[in-house]
């Protein structure tokens, strides 16, 4: 239970307190009008529950708490869920979006997250504890992010490769070692 402003409770989910907020920019945009300037902000916001579920999100408000709050609820609404292998993924991966690129690749157990900014918040968000990552081309944050995500969604896990492909996972393992 969630007491607010206005004396009522709110219930608040078990999903929605595990899920984990990492705000990627805030920007500042000012419109010049005839009587002075108007400011107002964006803000670019990823969450994750850090078990392979991730969303990201754009908010506009006048005030930066009201654009992060419109952001992460936005972001919260519409997660993709991604194939994870351990803690780290199971291929290595590039995305792509306008002029970034983003190259993803698994990592030993205790690497850590070698990653810049935008990359390293919606891996931590994801959940993703030992991945290495380069970012290649643009640096624009919200660019990076959605490239990050494209390559996340690149993967697959290897249930469902074996699916795909109508063998079993030992029926692939085996056939990559040949």
């Amino acid at each position: 239970m969630e007491n607010r402003k206005d004396g009522m409770t709110k219930e608040v989910s078990a999903k929605e307190s595990t899920l984990k907020d990492v705000v990627v920019s805030v920007r500042r945009v000012t419109k010049v009008t005839k009587g002075g300037k108007r400011f107002a902000f964006s803000a670019y916001v990823v969450s994750g529950d850090g078990k392979g579920s991730i969303g990201a999100a754009l908010g506009k408000s006048r005030e930066v708490s009201a654009a992060i709050a419109k952001a992460t609820t936005r972001a919260r609404k519409n997660m993709i869920q991604v194939a994870l292998r351990g803690t780290t993924i199971p291929f290595p991966v590039i995305g792509n979006h306008g002029a970034s690129k983003v190259v993803l690749r698994s990592a030993y157990k205790g690497t850590g997250i070698i990653a810049g900014g935008a990359v390293r918040g919606v891996m931590e968000a994801i959940g993703i504890h030992d991945v290495l990552a380069k970012s290649l081309g643009s640096a624009n944050q919200i660019n990076v992010v959605k490239a990050t995500f494209n390559a996340l969604s690149k993967l697959r896990s290897a249930q469902d490769l074996a699916n795909q492909r109508g063998k079993t996972i030992e029926q692939l393992v085996k056939g990559s070692h040949v």
